[in-house]
């Protein structure tokens, strides 16, 4: 369908190299999308660029610290110059420090914040003055179920996660008369390395996701596969500003 056809476009994917962010870089590269992997790690890196360019499309693996702006700014220029735009960005990188709020320190707070927030605003400030002059443009920004719940264990990283969501509705409403849908993609409880470290941390953890979750299991970075296309693609042109849960139900429980 030609409402979800992104062949041409080319799709910038922070953390794109595992988890959620190959999984919506799968999705993208199947309808068409050209996609840069901009990740720290250059091994997982180039086994995602391979693995997409199996799927049939353009692929380039491009190493980046999200938190640092002249490292975001090496990042656009090398994929302008080997593809000549952005016409989609997922803000996907992050991480996080499991602990009691009490005992994070100042640079563990920053780390996280750095990482999953303000990697978001600096990515979208750099593609920024490309959609404007391309007349269109498409961001994604990856919040969390814990951008709607808190957790005793997870203080710096729900911080950044809220802060997620209201950045969203921020660049949304600013930029909606330059073309660009700005939207958020809240995941649940999905297998991924992070979530990993978590099941080895917290007891039960495991047992507790698969009962409150009505789908029965924990999610799969293939499961945010066909949310990543819509929010690209001219089906969500009218969409924006919004924070979208992709977590089997989880987040409906009371």
């Amino acid at each position: 369908m030609t409402l979800f056809d992104l062949k041409g476009k080319v799709a910038v994917v922070t953390g794109g190299n595992g988890g959620i962010g190959l999984g919506m870089a799968r999705g993208l590269a199947q309808a068409g999308a050209r996609i840069v992997v901009a990740a720290r790690n250059p091994d997982k890196g180039r086994a995602a660029v391979t693995e997409l360019e199996h799927l049939g499309t353009d692929a380039i693996f491009c190493a980046v610290d999200v938190a640092n702006e002249a490292s975001v700014e090496a990042m656009v220029q090398q994929t302008v110059g080997t593809f000549g735009g952005v016409d989609i960005l997922v803000n996907n990188a992050g991480t996080n420090i499991r602990k009691q709020p009490q005992e994070y320190t100042l640079a563990e707070w920053h780390q996280v914040l750095d990482t999953n927030l303000t990697s978001a605003f600096l990515c979208s400030k750099a593609v920024h003055p490309l959609m404007t002059k391309a007349g269109r443009g498409k961001i994604i920004n990856i919040g969390s179920m814990m951008s709607i719940f808190g957790a005793s264990f997870a203080g710096p990283y729900a911080a950044s996660k809220g802060g997620i969501v209201q950045l969203t509705k921020a660049m949304a409403s600013a930029w909606a008369r330059d073309h660009i849908q700005v939207n958020a993609v809240l995941p649940g409880w999905i297998d991924t390395e992070l979530t990993q470290a978590a099941r080895r941390q917290i007891p039960g953890l495991h047992e507790r996701v698969v009962a409150r979750t009505p789908d029965g299991r924990w999610g799969i970075g293939g499961d945010f596969a066909g949310i990543a296309v819509f929010l690209a693609s001219p089906a969500s042109d009218f969409i924006t500003g919004t924070a979208i849960p992709v977590d089997g139900g989880y987040s409906v429980q009371g």
